[in-house]
């Protein structure tokens, strides 16, 4: 899920990137990292933490390129080794590559690539690509095309030389890259909120399986294969992107609210009030209550000085911020039969808690209502949702759930309800759905030893 841009053709170029990292912030937490280049050498400077605590000391200097990239660990412990770029000043090729996803054969190519003698300075799988690239022959391009044949799985990449800016989708398109214009500068981000941050002009998505490459001689585009399918990642929609975003082709906003309302529809409630989980169950919240009647209501409010519980490395900083993240407003709650709306169920920790802090503000009856299908399966693509065995509605039933979490009634949103919001449908496809369904595009080879679900242990 990691945040990942590149800005080409301004001096200030590592300014606009640290400003669009503050716009993605939300999809990494644990550290960031950004490089840049005096069109000889590449250089990089990496912390652990937040955007604005590198910008409080972080020296700005003059660059017609720099990339940034936030760091959210699927493979790799949460230390300042793991962090990106990776940076590579070899003698006939120098690079920064900056990698949102995940690779499914990353230990079987690592270990292959030890063999021959490569040496590895970190346990990331973006260190493979950098490998491939370096031991391919030839100009950037025809290196790329040989290190992303040798690799399967998801990635959005934002590679950067002395002279050029490099961004790549992988062929099934999993994670979001889109292209924007900076008077005569260029974007490429996650997300467009990067650009609008920055003033920058939304061009257009990267496509699934391209290669664009913009240097001073203009914007090249090359196709790595051409595509089959499309398998853009739905939980990107329905919650890790901005809602301010337009990915996909859609508004993040609009989709949101849209399953919100197809989930009045299928999943009703006699209630008095609609609140949402906030921030993740805004908008499908008041789709719900347009949809069904129900008044929409504030119920719980947020501390914005607190980030993403989802995404927080380890178990206890996560219990911890359930405590001090929401709070509800007693006066609102009190006596009422409540719709409770959020994006998804997990483990069912946080919504537990959350129902058991809604009764003790005097809540009459809670009926929880979730904007997306129950999550049955892991993600080996570049979202750290949890083993098969610590996901919930893996081995539990509906009700099993509800009684866990203690709210009085549960409803999840249908997957074909879901795929009708988007205008997706099984037979031609465009989203990935292996989380809810367990049918995976790209079989997870390397399964067995990724690391893929740190963040939901105790180390």
């Amino acid at each position: 899920m990691c945040g990942i841009i590149g800005v080409f053709g301004t001096d200030d170029s590592l300014k606009n990137t640290i400003l669009g990292l503050h716009a993605l912030q939300h999809r990494g937490q644990e550290g960031i990292g950004v490089a840049w280049t005096d069109g000889q050498k590449i250089y990089c400077e990496k912390r652990l933490g937040y955007v604005s605590e590198l910008a409080k000391t972080f020296k700005l200097t003059q660059s017609p390129i720099s990339v940034g990239h936030l760091r959210y660990s699927t493979t790799g412990k949460s230390e300042k080794n793991n962090l990106q770029p990776i940076v590579v000043n070899g003698i006939d090729l120098k690079i920064a590559i900056c990698h949102n996803g995940n690779l499914t054969n990353f230990f079987s190519l690592r270990k292959s690539l030890e063999e021959e003698g490569a040496v590895f300075t970190s346990e990331m799988d973006t260190e493979v690509i950098a490998h491939l690239i370096m031991k391919a022959k030839g100009d950037i391009i025809s290196r790329l095309k040989f290190a992303l044949s040798k690799v399967k799985g998801a990635f959005s990449l934002i590679i950067m030389t002395p002279s050029a800016l490099i961004a790549v989708r992988d062929s099934l398109g999993f994670r979001p890259l889109c292209l924007g214009r900076l008077k005569n500068a260029y974007v490429v981000a996650s997300e467009t909120c990067a650009l609008d941050i920055i003033g920058a002009e939304f061009i257009r998505e990267i496509e699934q399986g391209e290669i664009l490459l913009i240097s001073k001689e203009g914007i090249k585009s090359e196709m790595l294969e051409k595509p089959k399918i499309k398998r853009e990642c739905i939980f990107e929609l329905i919650y890790f992107a901005r809602p301010d975003s337009h990915i996909f082709s859609r508004d993040v906003w609009l989709v949101r609210k849209e399953l919100g309302k197809m989930l009045a529809i299928e999943q009703p409630a006699d209630a008095d009030i609609v609140i949402p989980v906030p921030d993740s169950g805004l908008f499908a919240a008041i789709g719900y209550s347009e949809q069904s009647g129900i008044p929409f209501s504030y119920g719980l409010v947020r501390s914005h000085y607190i980030g993403r519980t989802f995404i927080e490395p380890s178990s206890q900083e996560r219990a911890s911020d359930v405590r001090i993240k929401l709070n509800p407003i007693k006066s609102v709650i009190k006596g009422k039969r409540i719709v409770l709306i959020d994006d998804s169920i997990v483990r069912g920790t946080t919504s537990r808690k959350i129902v058991k802090m809604l009764k003790e503000a005097g809540a009459k009856e809670i009926h929880m209502r979730i904007s997306s299908p129950p999550i049955k399966f892991p993600c080996y693509y570049g979202i750290d949702t949890p083993s098969k065995g610590e996901l919930i509605a893996s081995s539990h039933s509906v009700e099993q759930i509800k009684n866990f979490i203690g709210c009085d009634s549960l409803g999840y949103l249908s997957v074909e309800g879901m795929l009708k919001v988007v205008g997706d449908f099984y037979e031609n496809g465009g989203f990935c759905t292996a989380c809810f369904t367990g049918n995976y595009p790209i079989p997870p080879e390397d399964a067995e030893f990724i690391s893929q679900l740190r963040l939901f242990r105790d180390y």
